[in-house]
């Protein structure tokens, strides 16, 4: 086998281990877009444990391909960035979201993604994006099961002050 094969064998296993570790992936066009954006871009991925790429569309292909994903064939025409969210499903879709929005780019846009297996549209995608991440919704649980705790802190103390005063 010739050592080109080899090489994009090689790259076909690391995406399939990068979907296969992803929670979330989301593919865009990223036409048009500016060395300094695409920098912005992946430094704000960085910082959000978020990993942003660009892959030759058919090597994607085949790598889905392995792991018994279809849907997504008509995605993967033209320059295609991949971002993978690692640690939570909404990473991926929310840091591209932002990004978008807070440059007020038109030059990258969102054609769709998976999370787990499932083929996500753009829809979905922007969904996924609005959704609370899993720290914002453990803190919201915890806001309100010690919410209760500290009424009745208070309440507590109220009885407490009006006993003295007594």
């Amino acid at each position: 086998m010739s050592s080109n094969l080899e090489a994009k064998k090689q790259v076909v296993a690391e995406i399939v281990e990068k979907l296969k570790n992803a929670e979330s992936m989301v593919i865009c066009s990223y036409s048009g877009l500016t060395v300094e954006q695409v920098t912005a871009l992946r430094k704000q991925c960085r910082e959000n444990d978020v990993h942003y790429c660009v892959l030759k569309n058919r090597l994607v292909y085949r790598a889905l391909q392995e792991l018994g994903i279809e849907g997504l064939d008509s995605l993967l025409e033209g320059p295609n960035a991949f971002v993978f969210g690692d640690k939570d499903v909404t990473a991926a879709p929310k840091n591209i979201s932002t990004f978008i929005e807070k440059n007020k780019l038109t030059s990258l846009e969102i054609k769709g993604g998976l999370m787990g297996k499932e083929v996500m549209d753009v829809a979905a995608v922007k969904a996924l994006a609005a959704t609370p991440s899993r720290d914002e919704l453990l803190a919201t649980m915890v806001g309100c099961l010690v919410s209760p705790v500290s009424a009745l802190v208070s309440v507590l103390e109220q009885i407490a002050e009006k006993k003295e005063a007594a």
